[in-house]
């Protein structure tokens, strides 16, 4: 077995270990929402969320509302224009702004995936996370070795299971 060096170093790595397990969050949710016929690339769901509630947005605009870099923005909205879910808009008031806004074909995918997938996923997270005590280094360990055990996209998969038995 590989040693896991970013968790035996504690403390030091703390900012790896965050990004390690958001895109581990990440891929997983995307697997699911990919074994549900949406296939987009992981990291994106942010973006159109801000944009179905706040937009049009500018690159700056949804950069700062997520805390993320102009950059990364810019590839992930390439990626969504190609995809025909975002598409720029005409600012009458100023036409140096190039907002960004959901197209009918991104709303639409947003509306159904918000209906029918992401209770899933939010139950399937809170249902890893609960009961957390000790550290937040314990924490971490704990959501990882959860984890292994059950990827969130399978969790995410039974608790969806679990309700259509029930309704």
């Amino acid at each position: 077995m590989v040693r896991d060096f970013t968790r035996e170093m504690g403390y030091l790595p703390f900012g790896s270990r965050l990004k390690r397990v958001g895109e581990r969050l990440q891929a997983e949710t995307a697997r699911f929402l990919q074994q549900a016929g949406i296939d987009l690339p992981k990291g994106v769901w942010p973006l159109l969320l801000t944009l179905d509630q706040d937009g049009p947005l500018t690159i700056g605009e949804l950069a700062a509302a997520l805390g993320v870099s102009q950059p990364g923005v810019t590839r992930s909205i390439r990626q969504l224009e190609a995809a025909g879910l975002v598409e720029a808009v005409p600012d009458a008031g100023d036409r140096r702004r190039k907002p960004v806004a959901a197209t009918e074909k991104g709303a639409e995918i947003l509306a159904a995936t918000r209906r029918e997938l992401w209770p899933h996923i939010e139950a399937a997270v809170r249902e890893l996370c609960t009961s957390m005590q000790g550290s937040i280094l314990d924490q971490l360990d704990r959501i990882e070795d959860e984890l292994d055990r059950l990827p969130l996209d399978r969790r995410a998969a039974e608790i969806r299971d679990r309700e259509n038995d029930d309704g």
